[in-house]
């Protein structure tokens, strides 16, 4: 196996954190996607096939922003 030494210095090409979440920043706005329309609701009597483990959906029913 060959071991390829690496250097400690820094080259001029690298850049530090704090530069590199900078110019992640500066592009992020050319990135923009065009929003995609919601799906439209499903009613749950058309969903089939999902089964949920008893404690689990305990676990949920027992949750205030979902059950109790």
């Amino acid at each position: 196996m060959t071991i390829y030494p690496a250097s400690r210095e820094r080259h001029e090409s690298e850049l530090s954190l704090a530069e590199l979440r900078g110019a992640g920043a500066r592009m992020a706005p050319h990135w923009v996607t065009p929003a995609s329309p919601a799906p439209a609701p499903v009613s749950p009597a058309l969903i089939h096939g999902v089964v949920v483990p008893a404690a689990s959906a305990r676990l949920i029913d027992a949750t205030a922003e979902y059950g109790g």
